[in-house]
C-alpha cells in the first residue's frame, strides 16, 4: 500500500480527496491536515509514502512546508497553476506538480509514479514555465514586493520589515525596472501572476 498523507486547507477538498484516492486499491490515505505548519508533525507521527500539498495554506505555505522535508516525496497538488510556482516546487525538491483539475485517475496514477520514484509534473504548466524563465527577483525584493502589495507608505514597509526608507524605495525600484513595470502596484501584481511572490 501507498501511505498518503493530505494537506489542504479547505475541509471539502480534502474529504473528497480522501475519499477518490480511498477507491484505489494499492493507496491508503493515512492522515489529514489543513494547515502548512502542520504537516511536518504529521509527516513524522504517520511516516506516510507521500504527500500530497496544497499550496496556500494557513500556517506556512505548501512550498515551505515541501521544503522543510525529508524522506518522503511529495507532490504539490494546486489550483494555482503558475510558472513561478513549479520552479519554486522544484527548487523546493518536490517529486510532482499537478493541478486539481486533473482528472482522478490521473492523480492516482502521478502518486504511484512519485513513490515509484518519477517526477511528475503538468506538462502545459512545464512548457509555461519554461517560456517565462526564471524568477529575477532578490529574496529581499520579493519580501519588499509582498509588503508593498499589502497596502502601506514606504515608512510602513521600512517599519514593518525593518529596513531603512531608502532601502525600501532601492529594493522597490529595482523590481519595477526588473518587471517593466509602472509602479510598484503594478509590480507586485506581475510577479504574482507568474508565481514570483
Amino acid at each position: 500500500m501507498i501511505r498518503i498523507l493530505l494537506a489542504d486547507d479547505q475541509h471539502l477538498v480534502r474529504e473528497a480527496l480522501a475519499a477518490l484516492l480511498g477507491l484505489e486499491p494499492d493507496i491508503e490515505v493515512v492522515g489529514q491536515v489543513g494547515r502548512g505548519d502542520e504537516v511536518a508533525g504529521a509527516v513524522a507521527r504517520l511516516h506516510p509514502d507521500v504527500v500530497l500539498l496544497d499550496i496556500e495554506m494557513p500556517g506556512r505555505d505548501g512550498l515551505t512546508a515541501a521544503a522543510e522535508l525529508t524522506g518522503v516525496r511529495v507532490i504539490i497538488l494546486t489550483t494555482f497553476g503558475r510558472p513561478g510556482y513549479l520552479r519554486r516546487a522544484m527548487d523546493a525538491g518536490v517529486a510532482g506538480y499537478v493541478v486539481k483539475d486533473a482528472r482522478a485517475g490521473e492523480l492516482a496514477d502521478a502518486v504511484r509514479r512519485v513513490h515509484a520514484g518519477e517526477r511528475v509534473f503538468d506538462r502545459k504548466l512545464s512548457a509555461a514555465s519554461l517560456s517565462a524563465g526564471t524568477n529575477p527577483l532578490t529574496s529581499r525584493e520579493r519580501d519588499v514586493l509582498r509588503a508593498a502589495n499589502e497596502g502601506g507608505t514606504v515608512a510602513d514597509i521600512a517599519r514593518r520589515l525593518y529596513l531603512s526608507d531608502g532601502t525600501v524605495r532601492n529594493y522597490l525600484s529595482s523590481a519595477i525596472g526588473k518587471l517593466g513595470a509602472r509602479n510598484r502596484a503594478e509590480a507586485a501584481r506581475a510577479a504574482e501572476s507568474k508565481g514570483w511572490l
